[in-house]
């Protein structure tokens, strides 16, 4: 299992979110998952909206289209990215280790 895998054009990130950081940011490999950062609480489903209104930013694609395939109650999830328009650097590093 691989933190970040390219399907065609989509990808497929395995992620452990970290609630309630000082900062929303994509931090790096965390034993076999991209771990990320965000400022929202996990209350409510607060921290799973957040995380896809940064993923959208980040990856230049429409909030709508992110989906979450695992994880919505958990701080390990599993999203899928349609079509990405751009890659963060943390994300191709890890693309390019594992191709």
């Amino acid at each position: 299992m691989f933190a970040v895998e390219k399907i065609g054009d989509d990808l497929r990130l395995r992620i452990f979110l970290q609630p309630k950081a000082s900062k929303d940011q994509i931090i790096g490999l965390h034993d076999d998952e991209l771990k990320i950062s965000i400022t929202a609480p996990p209350i409510d489903g607060q921290a799973n909206a957040h995380l896809l209104k940064f993923l959208s930013k980040a990856f230049k694609v429409a909030k709508s289209e992110i989906v979450l395939e695992k994880g919505e109650l958990n701080r390990h999830k599993q999203i899928l990215i349609p079509q990405p328009k751009i890659i963060p650097p943390v994300v191709a590093n890890l693309l390019l280790e594992t191709a």
